[in-house]
């Protein structure tokens, strides 16, 4: 993402912000974290622009699973239906890294930036996903969990109605997470313990 940033900044003739300036804004849209690094209202559209160009070209050798992230996936698929809410574009983006990553076929619905009109943390993605997910049988609405590592998936999370999970192995402040009253793990296969072990005491 950071190397994505400088290209567009130098694409634009500008200096990039520094790597600790773009963290801050992980979470964001694209629009928003040009806008927080100087970038006026009027050109933000060059910048994400050539910001997809260059992301397009590095995301599949720049993009990893965290550590325990497939284990976390796999046990999550064996008792639960899962979908992806992103900021990032969802079909052209992260879907590709999803299937060349190893993953996609554990989810059943993937909703984008380009799919919403109001990204996190309105509840439309969440809202957005759910629908996909729920064809055939309706969700339970305190069956529902959202993973999230930003402030903005828990405050998504909250306006959807659903329970939040945190997870600190991303970008989002710890304080906030912290603060945010939902509970907190350190990892995503953490997370999904949780939710199996809170899921089973609701059933029984």
């Amino acid at each position: 993402m950071y190397a994505s940033f400088s290209q567009a900044y130098l694409a634009m003739n500008d200096t990039p912000p520094s790597l600790d300036q773009v963290k801050l804004g992980i979470g964001h849209t694209l629009e928003s974290m040009f806008l927080q690094n100087g970038v006026k209202k009027q050109s933000v559209d060059e910048y994400v622009k050539h910001y997809r160009v260059a992301y397009r070209g590095l995301m599949e050798q720049g993009t990893h699973l965290l550590v325990h992230a497939k284990e976390a996936i796999i046990l999550a698929h064996s008792f639960a239906t899962l979908g992806v809410v992103t900021t990032k574009r969802g079909g052209d983006f992260s879907q590709i890294l999803l299937d060349k990553l190893g993953v996609w076929e554990y989810f059943s619905g993937i909703v984008g930036i380009e799919s919403v009109s109001s990204p996190k943390p309105h509840a439309e993605p969440i809202l957005k996903v759910l629908e996909m997910l729920d064809k055939d049988k309706e969700i339970q609405r305190d069956r529902i969990y959202m993973i999230g590592d930003t402030i903005l998936d828990i405050q998504a999370a909250k306006n959807a109605k659903i329970q939040a999970v945190v997870v600190l192995c991303g970008f989002g402040k710890k304080e906030a997470m912290q603060e945010s009253q939902a509970p907190l793990c350190e990892n995503t296969l953490e997370a999904i313990r949780w939710i199996q072990q809170n899921s089973a005491r609701d059933l029984s």
